[in-house]
């Protein structure tokens, strides 16, 4: 699979169990150390750092038990390797790990207010080192073009850069008008929710790195049809 070496986070250890304990891996309580941002243009980020121990645990089980698959997509005129390995889980399908279950219950249980549905679907992207990454974009195939949703990161592995900007001619962050490019290095079991307008209104990516990063793995929660 090609995968750089991984590194493990020395502050990576399990406590007092709290919302439960799957095999070396638990969730933090959701509440505790959210931190929401407000964006323009109806758009908000939250992020919750470490909310997963046992986060490595959990990076390694699944990078062994994840069906991956390395995908081809047509770009203009020729058909490229899509820089990151992917596996995808539908509606109703059973997840690798009953950690991933007992995470997307904890979204639903703090979302369900807010976003009104479940979380049903979850993509798992693997990024294997500085080359693999995805270039600037919204969810917006679905629902996420035209109507307000969430999508919730849980980030394994080392951290890496994610990105967020305002789509071109959308919202400008700054006070002189011109858009701001907004970074958060996330891994080791943080978790970042896009949501409000989000989708359509922002942008986000992790680029490239040139540095020596070991790999990363994304796990995407999403409602039904916004991909």
């Amino acid at each position: 699979m090609g995968v750089a070496p991984f590194q493990a986070s020395l502050l990576d250890t399990l406590s007092e169990p709290q919302a439960g304990r799957h095999a070396g891996v638990e969730l933090g309580p959701l509440h505790a150390g959210l931190h929401r941002r407000i964006l323009a243009g109806g758009a908000w980020v939250d992020v919750r750092r470490s909310w997963v121990a046992g986060a490595d645990t959990l990076f390694e089980r699944l990078c062994a038990q994840v069906p991956w698959r390395a995908e081809r997509r047509p770009m203009y005129d020729r058909t490229v390797d899509v820089p990151r390995l992917l596996s995808f889980y539908a509606r109703g399908e059973p997840l690798p790990d009953p950690a991933l279950d007992a995470a997307r219950q904890a979204l639903d249980a703090h979302y369900a207010a807010e976003l009104g549905e479940p979380f049903a679907t979850v993509g798992l992207a693997l990024y294997r080192d500085g080359r693999d990454s995805v270039a600037w974009h919204g969810d917006r195939i679905g629902r996420g073009a035209t109507h307000d949703t969430m999508v919730a990161i849980l980030v394994l592995g080392a951290p890496r850069a994610l990105l967020l900007r305002p789509r071109a001619g959308g919202p400008a962050e700054s006070g002189g008008g011109r858009p701001v490019t907004i970074r958060h290095e996330l891994g080791h079991g943080d978790l970042f929710v896009m949501g409000g307008s989000c989708q359509r209104t922002w942008e986000h990516a992790v680029p490239k790195t040139a540095r020596p990063v070991g790999p990363r793995l994304s796990v995407q929660f999403r409602p039904h049809n916004v991909l």
